[in-house]
């Protein structure tokens, strides 16, 4: 396989050890020119949205309100950048480069270190712009906690329980966000996440099909059996809801119930962005307004017992917790 064209920092292309990727080299090119830095041979990061609007205008992600990390120190990654189970309607990374297998796994340490690297190098360039506060600049550098979300499904890579176990050694919280398809490997985990989100996309199969595009034909009994396994974890756990007009935004009293099977400490009921890929797809009249995203959210938290705890504009995200 060949280099990428676009080259990185030499002094951190060992720490990244591109040379024997397991991602096309069209792939690598076309996440490299949209902000993404590949690492090893299936992994990736990208510097968060939140991260950059932390240094650039202290403007905070809803995570940093309701779990207490700090946007400007989070890191966002993949360990199966182009792998996944879903070939989802609303997401934001290119689809024609999915791949329906799991990669054959890096070890976990030379994952985090070269993320770690690869997010420094793409942070250089902050520490010198206008209204960027040095100091909050240089702690921005080490990050603090992980969202192990940006792309594929996180859960294909083989060693994830070492992988989450390497991060809290590093005194790292982390996030580990899953599409449900592998409940055998959730099943399995020896370490949980700091949080562990599952996405739920669909009230019922028929939509589930329609919207999240399984590449495997029993995904909705998969998401099921997962929904089933979240109330036995001891991490905190969240369900997500990420809504589509048109596509997915009706039937609150169909998601209440899958959330009485699974029993999550937090939902989070969220609109669709109209952003990356997802807007050759969608239109931008699939995201929700806020006011009717939050209506929708109070009519799922009568339903489950759940509480509206809060509701971020910006994010167009609410918040519900047990009652």
């Amino acid at each position: 396989m060949t280099r990428l064209e676009h080259p990185q920092d030499p002094q951190i292309e060992q720490v990244l050890n591109l040379s024997e990727s397991q991602i096309p080299q069209e792939a690598m090119d076309k996440f490299y020119r949209a902000g993404y830095r590949i690492v090893g041979s299936h992994s990736a990061v990208e510097i968060c949205y939140w991260t950059k609007q932390s240094l650039r205008r202290n403007r905070v992600c809803y995570k940093q309100k309701w779990y207490g990390i700090k946007s400007h120190r989070c890191m966002e990654m993949t360990p199966a950048l182009i792998w996944c189970t879903h070939s989802c309607e609303f997401c934001w990374r290119p689809l024609e480069f999915t791949s329906k297998g799991e990669p054959k796994p890096d070890e976990p340490s030379e994952i985090i270190d070269g993320c770690i690297a690869a997010r420094r190098q793409l942070l250089t360039r902050f520490g010198s712009r206008e209204g960027v506060d040095r100091g909050k600049w240089r702690k921005a550098l080490t990050p603090s906690s992980v969202a192990i979300s940006l792309a594929g499904e996180p859960l294909l890579y083989l060693r994830i329980s070492e992988l989450i176990e390497e991060f809290r050694k590093r005194g790292m919280t982390s996030f580990l966000v899953t599409n449900g398809t592998r409940p055998d490997r959730l099943r399995s985990l020896t370490k949980e996440p700091t949080s562990l989100y599952i996405s739920l996309c669909a009230p019922n199969a028929e939509t589930y099909v329609k919207v999240n595009r399984p590449l495997t034909a029993d995904g909705w009994i998969r998401l099921n059996k997962s929904l089933e396994l979240m109330k036995s974890l001891s991490c905190r756990t969240v369900l997500r809801l990420t809504l589509v007009k048109g596509l997915n935004f009706f039937s609150p009293e169909k998601y209440a119930k899958l959330i009485l099977k699974s029993e999550p400490d937090f939902v989070e009921a969220k609109s669709y962005s109209w952003i990356g890929e997802s807007r050759r797809r969608l239109p931008s009249s699939s995201a929700i307004p806020l006011e009717a995203l939050k209506e929708f959210a109070q009519a799922v938290a009568r339903g489950a017992s759940y509480m509206l705890k809060d509701v971020d504009s910006a994010s167009r995200v609410a918040l519900l917790a047990k009652g």
